[in-house]
């Protein structure tokens, strides 16, 4: 009886196991020469000096495609003037990108900030303001993208700051592989405060080296909308967020897996250290849990087999480890499978976060994956469960669905 329970539980680590190394080896590609993108990243600068200079004739031929950065904005005026010191610090040259801040109806100074702050801005600067009836994130970065002016845009969010190559690193891949349509970009935690700061860090890192392993194989589950850029033909192509526009989440994955069944061969993950992107993390436990029921309520609008396929096997496999301890206290022959259903779990996860989190420079967070796993199957349990109730939750001071 106790070998049957046995193999039982050992069978969701061991499929998880090999799902895990299975993106692993497929993420390895993802990490692309230096050279190569450097070399790109130097044109492109190149270019821009020679346009400035009446040069640009032949560069012009070359010339990479200009990008404009969209922002969605409500309620920011204290973290916006990071996000824009960041942008002015960007290595891409101010000629080539644009930035659109979309307020959403903003009831502090967001809008006065970007106003004053387009004044003396590098590079082009525009405040746009959602008219009466047209609310949330989908709906302001619509509104940017309608009013853009580049071919790519890059999005992300307000209270994020990326790093001084970010553009440059795009800019870059996209010199290098033109056919390209969507990419997604490296997010990273940075401290809010809580006591759960390093947990939820590689927590965090996990989703990253997650999404980026199931883009490299062809399986796209999720992205995040800090940081990503996406063809605006392609985008009106697949329609927008129309399909989805009543829900608040859902800007980011929705459009990956739409982009990615009309071109399959059409989106990367840019895993470079120049394109990390920081956002901070929840300073509460209250706030942590009220920004993952949010993502979680995006699970029963998936048309793609792929992020529920993933969700039910990170579910499974963290429940057979919480349910083998349980067991094993009433049956002590059992230790030794679960032993060996927890190796084969944290092994998976540690070789899967070991690339991405010396992507991140963060290595020191994998100290945290024997107490992340600890709590991690009461909190996916309930988050899962409170993220399909129909009475919805609060966000940027609104009731939402």
């Amino acid at each position: 009886m106790q070998a049957v329970a046995g193999v039982l539980l050992l069978a969701m680590p061991v499929l998880y196991a090999a799902v895990w190394s299975w993106l692993r080896a497929g993420l390895a590609p993802a990490f692309l020469p230096d050279s190569l993108l450097d070399k790109e990243a130097e044109l492109v600068q190149k270019d821009a000096i020679d346009q400035q200079s009446g040069l640009g004739e032949e560069a012009s031929e070359r010339r990479a495609p200009s990008l404009s950065v969209l922002i969605a904005a409500r309620n920011e005026a204290a973290a916006l003037p990071h996000l824009l010191a960041a942008l002015r610090r960007q290595t891409l040259a101010p000629g080539l990108f644009e930035v659109l801040v979309a307020d959403d109806h903003s009831t502090d100074d967001t809008a006065a900030l970007v106003q004053a702050a387009a004044r003396h801005a590098p590079f082009r600067l525009r405040l746009l303001s959602l008219p009466p009836g047209a609310t949330g994130k989908k709906a302001a970065l619509a509104a940017a993208e309608a009013q853009a002016h580049a071919p790519w845009v890059v999005c992300t969010d307000a209270d994020c700051r990326p790093a001084p190559g970010w553009l440059t690193a795009y800019a870059g891949l996209l010199a290098s592989q033109p056919g390209l349509h969507f990419i997604s970009g490296p997010v990273r935690l940075t401290p809010g405060g809580a006591w759960f700061d390093g947990v939820l860090g590689l927590e965090f890192a996990g989703l990253v080296g997650v999404g980026a392993g199931c883009i490299a194989r062809g399986r796209p589950t999720m992205c995040n909308g800090a940081n990503l850029a996406y063809r605006r033909v392609t985008f009106h192509e697949v329609g927008g967020y129309a399909d989805n526009q009543g829900l608040a989440s859902g800007d980011d994955e929705f459009l990956l897996h739409k982009i990615h069944a009309r071109y399959p061969a059409g989106v990367r993950f840019l895993a470079r250290p120049e394109a990390v992107v920081d956002t901070a993390a929840p300073a509460t436990l209250h706030a942590l849990l009220r920004q993952r029921v949010r993502w979680a309520s995006k699970w029963p609008h998936y048309r793609s087999a792929a992020p529920r396929q993933l969700a039910l096997l990170v579910l499974g496999a963290n429940m057979s480890l919480a349910l083998g301890l349980a067991l094993a206290v009433a049956w002590p022959e059992l230790w030794p499978w679960v032993g060996t259903a927890w190796a084969l779990k944290l092994g998976a996860d540690a070789w899967l976060l070991w690339s991405m989190l010396g992507l991140l420079h963060r290595r020191r967070w994998l100290a945290a994956l024997l107490p992340l796993q600890l709590l991690y199957a009461p909190y996916a349990l309930a988050v899962g469960l409170a993220g399909q109730r129909r009475q919805g939750y609060r966000w940027k001071d609104r009731q939402v669905r």
